[in-house]
């Protein structure tokens, strides 16, 4: 109950819980029943999307100016600078609503010029309950791979390779979902704890490769500290590790 407590409490994931239900409600009241079957390709696509959106946008290169460079560092890099802080595990609503709705134009869009006489249909079941479903699994997930909390064997499986993203090789294992390492096989982006080992670990790996005191950086955690209630003491400790 606890991590459901902490999943619910971001905003993201509770307007992704309303669209799959609402999703759902419109499977059961207008869609015929076969299209019901294409709700697991919304798991694919949405692994996809994962993988995708993590590696080249949420990976990509410090932008120079500082409004830019905040935007980012709310999506993503802030998470790697302060890996455990609960309120960075989520990826924020004005990423994950906008790439949703771009999603479901996408597949109505395709599903109509195809001729099909059910795309909206196809959409809502592919899109709004398959890929919402899914990025609430990713999220359950990538936050379970942050507590330390007693965890399943797949959950456990999911922080191994997950780790390894964060304290080893930034460039590598950007899936999160149970399956997603597949893509990353397939990316030429996975690697095995082993050869990770033996490999040296990135330099300011907790901050993509930036001095951990870049002024970027520095100005970013200044802006956020009282939004992620980061300390003082954090702050400081992270300009310098």
């Amino acid at each position: 109950m606890t991590r459901l407590k902490l999943m619910f409490s971001h905003a993201s994931v509770s307007a992704m819980a309303l669209v799959a239900v609402f999703g759902t409600v419109i499977l059961i009241l207008h869609a015929p029943s076969w299209v019901w079957l294409l709700v697991p390709l919304g798991f694919g696509a949405q692994m996809l999307n994962e993988y995708n959106l993590h590696r080249f946008i949420f990976h990509l290169p410090p932008p120079k100016r500082q409004w830019a460079f905040d935007l980012l560092y709310q999506a993503h890099y802030g998470h790697h600078d302060f890996p455990t802080n609960h309120g960075l595990f989520f990826v924020p609503p004005w990423v994950a609503l906008p790439v949703l709705v771009f999603n479901f134009c996408l597949f109505w869009a395709a599903g109509t010029l195809i001729g099909g006489p059910v795309a909206f249909d196809i959409a809502v079941a592919i899109v709004l309950v398959g890929g919402v479903l899914m990025f609430l699994g990713y999220e359950w997930f990538h936050m379970t791979s942050h507590l330390n909390i007693p965890k399943t064997r797949v959950e456990r499986h999911v922080t191994t390779l997950h780790n390894q993203h964060h304290f080893r090789d930034f460039s590598k294992w950007f899936h999160v979902s149970p399956g997603g390492e597949v893509i990353d096989r397939i990316m030429n982006t996975a690697i095995d704890r082993d050869a990770l080992k033996a490999k040296q670990r990135i330099e300011f790996i907790r901050t993509l490769g930036m001095r951990p005191d870049d002024p970027r950086l520095v100005a970013a955690r200044r802006r956020f500290a009282t939004k992620y209630g980061l300390s003082e003491h954090e702050i400081a400790r992270a300009a310098v590790s």
